[in-house]
C-alpha cells in the first residue's frame, strides 16, 4: 500500500479551501473535505490510473468542485507525492512542487 505525503503548501490550500467554503455556505466545506478524502483514497488505491499532465506529475479532479490534486507515485518507495491541491482559476505554472 502506498502511503501519501502531502506538500506543506498543499495543506495549507486544502485547509483554506474548507474555511472558504464554510463561510459561503455552513456544511460546503465539510462536502468538500469529503470529496478530497474520496479523490485521495482512490488516488492512494490507483495511483496510476489518473493521466499524467506534466513530466511525472498526474492530476484527479475533485467531485464537484473546481479543483484537482496534483500529484507524483514513487513506485520504489511507495509513495504518493501530493503537490497541490489547485482551483482551476489559479496560475497553472504554481501547480507544480517538488517532494522535499
Amino acid at each position: 500500500m502506498y502511503a501519501v505525503l502531502t506538500h506543506e503548501k498543499a495543506i495549507k490550500e486544502y485547509l483554506q479551501s474548507i474555511e472558504w467554503y464554510e463561510k459561503q455556505l455552513p456544511g460546503l466545506g465539510e462536502r468538500f473535505e469529503k470529496a478530497f478524502i474520496a479523490k485521495r483514497e482512490q488516488i492512494k488505491n490507483h495511483p496510476e490510473y489518473f493521466s499524467f499532465i506534466k513530466g511525472k506529475y498526474r492530476q484527479a479532479k475533485i467531485d464537484n468542485f473546481p479543483f484537482v490534486i496534483v500529484y507524483e507515485v514513487f513506485p520504489p518507495e511507495q509513495i504518493i507525492h501530493i503537490a497541490s491541491i489547485f482551483h482551476g482559476k489559479r496560475n497553472p505554472k504554481k501547480k507544480f512542487r517538488r517532494r522535499k
